[in-house]
């Protein structure tokens, strides 16, 4: 891993408003238009995407309501069907492979398309999962309280998109799923993603040992930085602000940087995230391009990155294990707003990764 260069010093990564977030609207439009690789990339990429339907079986009427704008479930599986055992063992995936939810995210854009919002929900929050058929033995599961992250083991798409659903109120209009093996490609074919410690982290499960400074993390590198949950006490808010993070650096990187006039880097990057990523039958790459070219307009005052608020760290779970709360009252403040496609009132926060203590990452200056 590169050394901190001399003469860089860490700065604190900025959060909500003054993450450049602007680079997260034009993912899309920069992947499938740029470098000139336009029309024919959209052409590929729409035959190459696989469909899953995660609304089958979903009755109408308990649901809820359709509210303002668009809502996006993102999704990062913990599936490692597609590496081979060397991959799993320098990535420290362990042997086990498990069709779960490692991460949980929101993007929310309201009917005006003039704010946007990403919350990430924690894969350990306590939640009510509603009866289904067991995925892995075909056998009939009553309600019973579980992890959020179960959900998508248990019944698949359909289920992890009903569970959010009937936690958040919000209505889901389209599913996107991404698997390891496309993250740790995508990384690699931009050259590295470049993040900067204040402090040591340190997570030997997940493989990760990064000193204090500025580094460029490849994709084995970066799927520890993400995945890592043990290198402080703030086990998923440490992480989810990691996620954000490296996310937002991730953009700023195809957008920013020599990416762009790469036509094989740019067609590398994507090439390795639509080989890896599953889409709901109505969500098309032409939506997808239409949307990106709206968000980018978005200027980094009206969007932001939050965190559901925790009310409770352990809550004993009928199954084993405990589960994290959310704080009902003012979770239930964030997603009405986003409901009514109101922007989240700053004076009365939420959650925004502020639980931790706010160095497990940054930008490099």
């Amino acid at each position: 891993m590169p050394a901190r260069p001399p003469g860089r010093r860490c700065a604190p990564h900025p959060r909500l408003r003054r993450l450049a977030l602007r680079t997260t609207a034009t993912l899309a439009l920069l992947v499938l238009a740029a470098s000139g690789v336009g029309h024919a990339m959209v052409d590929s990429a729409e035959r190459g995407l696989e469909r899953v339907d995660p609304f089958q079986g979903l009755p109408d009427g308990q649901r809820p309501d359709a509210g303002d704008g668009l809502t996006m479930l993102l999704i990062g599986t913990d599936s490692r069907e597609d590496l081979s055992e060397r991959e799993r063992d320098t990535y420290h995936l362990g042997d086990v492979s498990c069709y779960c939810a490692d991460t949980v995210m929101l993007l929310h854009l309201p009917a005006s398309r003039d704010r946007l919002t990403v919350v990430s929900l924690p894969r350990d929050s306590y939640a009510e999962l509603p009866a289904h058929e067991f995925a892995p033995t075909g056998g009939h599961h009553e309600p019973h309280a579980d992890k959020l992250n179960a959900a998508l083991s248990h019944g698949g798409p359909a289920l992890m998109v009903s569970t959010v659903e009937r936690l958040a109120g919000l209505r889901v209009d389209h599913y996107l799923e991404l698997d390891f093996a496309g993250f740790v490609r995508a990384v690699d074919e931009v050259g590295g993603v470049p993040v900067c410690t204040t402090r040591p982290l340190r997570d030997e499960p997940a493989g990760l040992d990064l000193p204090a400074g500025a580094h460029t993390l490849d994709g084995a590198e970066a799927l520890a930085y993400v995945r890592a949950r043990h290198v402080d006490g703030t086990s998923d808010v440490g992480r989810m602000e990691r996620q954000q993070e490296f996310l937002a650096a991730f953009l700023d990187r195809i957008a920013s940087s020599g990416v762009l006039l790469n036509p094989a880097r740019v067609t590398g990057a994507a090439e390795a995230l639509l080989d890896s990523v599953r889409v709901d039958p109505d969500f098309d790459i032409a939506e997808m391009v239409e949307l990106a070219e709206a968000m980018r307009e978005i200027s980094p005052s009206d969007a932001e990155f939050v965190s559901v608020p925790l009310a409770e760290r352990e809550r004993e779970l009928p199954n084993g294990g405990t589960a994290v709360v959310w704080d009902a009252e003012p979770a239930e403040r964030l997603f009405d707003a986003l409901r009514k496609g109101q922007p989240i009132d700053p004076s009365r926060p939420v959650g925004d990764g502020s639980e931790s203590d706010g160095q497990n990452g940054g930008t490099c200056g």
